[in-house]
C-alpha cells in the first residue's frame, strides 16, 4: 500500500506551516492545500470535525492507492512520517538502526512539539485568545519558564551549529523555525543567535513558499469575529 496524493488543511502561520514547509521541501508544489478559516470557526463545522475531531489545524489527508483516505491530526507525527518517507531528501537520520543523530533528531522534534509548544501556546492564549478569562499570572509564569528553560538550550545549540540538530538542515528545523518566529512575535528569542538562525532558514525557497500567505494571518482575532469565536474556543 502506498499513498497517491496528500492534502493539507491549513491556516497561515499556525502549526500547519510546519507541515506545509516540509511538503514544499519534499514535493515542491505537488500537493493540495485547503485553507481552514479558523477565525471564522470553520474548524468547528460538522464537515471539518469529521476529518479532525480535535477542531484544529493541521490535518493531513492521505489518499491511498486502494481508494481509502486516512487523516493525520498531529503536526509532529506528520513531519516525522513525511521525512522518513523521502530518505533521498536526507531530512532525517535513517530509522531502523540506532544512531546518536537519530536519537537527537527525535528528541528535538518532540521537544519542539511538546514542551516548547505548550509554553508558546499558553503565552498566545493568555495574550490574544482569551477574553476576560485570561490570567496575567499564567502568562508571566510561562514567559518566565520559556526564557529560563527553553532559550538557553536553544542558544547553546545554535551557537555551535547552523541548524538545530547539527550543521545540516533537517525536518526538525521546519518545526523549530516557526516556533522561533512564534516566540519572537511575543518578544522572546531576541538574541542575535536566533536572528542568524532564522536568516539561514528564510533563505530556503521552501520557507518562502510556506509563508507566502503570511499576510492573511493576524495575531489578534478580528473584533467583529471575536464574540462568536470565543463562544466556541475551548483552549
Amino acid at each position: 500500500m502506498n499513498f497517491t496524493r496528500l492534502k493539507l488543511y491549513h491556516y497561515p502561520a499556525t502549526r500547519s506551516v510546519r507541515v506545509k514547509w516540509l511538503l514544499h521541501e519534499l514535493l515542491g508544489d505537488d500537493f493540495d492545500v485547503e485553507v481552514v478559516p479558523v477565525y471564522d470557526c470553520a474548524q468547528y463545522s460538522p464537515q471539518y470535525l469529521e476529518k479532525n475531531p480535535n477542531h484544529n489545524v493541521p490535518t493531513l489527508e492521505i489518499a491511498l492507492d486502494n481508494g481509502e483516505r486516512r487523516m493525520m491530526l498531529e503536526s509532529g507525527a506528520m513531519v516525522a512520517l513525511l521525512a522518513d518517507l523521502f530518505p533521498e531528501k536526507a531530512l532525517a537520520p535513517a530509522p531502523g538502526v540506532f544512531s546518536v543523530e537519530r536519537a537527537d533528531y527525535l528528541q528535538m522534534l518532540h521537544f519542539a512539539t511538546t514542551s516548547m509548544d505548550i509554553m508558546l501556546w499558553q503565552i498566545r492564549v493568555h495574550t490574544h485568545l482569551l477574553g476576560a478569562e485570561k490570567d496575567e499570572k499564567t502568562l508571566l509564569r510561562y514567559r518566565g519558564k520559556f526564557s529560563a528553560e527553553v532559550e538557553p538550550q536553544l542558544k547553546a545549540r545554535m551557537a555551535e551549529h547552523d541548524y538545530i540538530c547539527g550543521d545540516q538542515f533537517s525536518a526538525v528545523d521546519c518545526i523549530m523555525g516557526p516556533n522561533i518566529l512564534w516566540a519572537q512575535a511575543y518578544g522572546l528569542c531576541q538574541n542575535d543567535v536566533f536572528s542568524d538562525y532564522m536568516s539561514r532558514l528564510s533563505a530556503r525557497p521552501a520557507f518562502a513558499q510556506a509563508y507566502s500567505d503570511l499576510a492573511d494571518f493576524s495575531l489578534d482575532i478580528p473584533e467583529e469575529k471575536r464574540a462568536a469565536w470565543q463562544e466556541k474556543f475551548t483552549g
